[in-house]
């Protein structure tokens, strides 16, 4: 069982619906930098961002910057998922429709990398770095600007070099398969994707009629951990 520490400026403070049905200890506080001086201690810290993306990013960034040492989760509506980027500095997102088995996942997952050390993997691919723990990515040292979706679309064609993938599992391993939306919204990631990338936008490689896949052009390409 963790300890979860809510920032919120929810009234109710009924951010994750999910966490009354698990065993989990929680304590709400409001999500202001002032509030976390005399904070209690908890394993986990979950920010909410479901009505306020700029002031939860602002608070987000503010912990980073003054070291929080355990993880950072942050609770949010599928439709602020498009906001979220790697300079938010968060550990992970929790959409506030997940289930309870889906939120004691990511809950158990976080915790126990942090107490085990674990240090989350880099993936290294063609010139591309990305950070899994950090959700940044560079392309030959020059940092990318992407949203989180952008992110999660780059991290899983790396992950899976040369390997060609359909729009529907693109959209079944990205968007999860509980995404209404259609097929269009890949290619409109993949476009978004690749005008980041900008010369190096061919790393994202078209197959006609099938799908999408992650070019490599670069030898001795490795998934590595992070170094301490």
């Amino acid at each position: 069982m963790a300890q979860l520490l809510i920032l919120t400026s929810a009234v109710n403070n009924d951010v994750l619906p999910a966490l009354a049905l698990l065993s989990h200890g929680t304590r709400a506080i409001p999500a202001k930098p002032e509030q976390l001086i005399n904070a209690p201690d908890s394993d986990l810290v979950l920010v909410d961002a479901r009505t306020n993306l700029i002031a939860a990013k602002s608070l987000c960034q503010i912990l980073r910057t003054t070291g929080i040492s355990v993880p950072l989760l942050l609770v949010i509506t599928e439709g602020g998922l498009t906001a979220v980027s790697p300079d938010w500095g968060v550990d992970d997102v929790i959409l506030d429709s997940a289930g309870p088995a889906e939120v004691d996942a990511r809950i158990r997952l976080a915790a126990g990398r942090a107490v085990a050390g674990i240090p989350s993997p880099t993936i290294r691919a063609a010139g591309v770095v990305i950070d899994e723990a950090n959700y940044s990515a560079k392309v030959h040292g020059t940092p990318l600007d992407l949203t989180y979706k952008e992110f999660e679309l780059l991290r899983f064609l790396a992950a899976h070099p040369s390997r060609v993938f359909t729009r529907e599992q693109l959209l079944s391993e990205v968007w999860g398969y509980d995404y209404f939306g259609g097929t269009r919204t890949v290619d409109v990631h993949v476009r978004r994707l690749r005008a980041k990338l900008g010369d190096q936008e061919s790393l994202i490689g078209t197959v006609r009629n099938v799908g999408y896949r992650f070019n490599l052009y670069e030898e001795n390409d490795e998934r590595v951990p992070l170094s301490s």
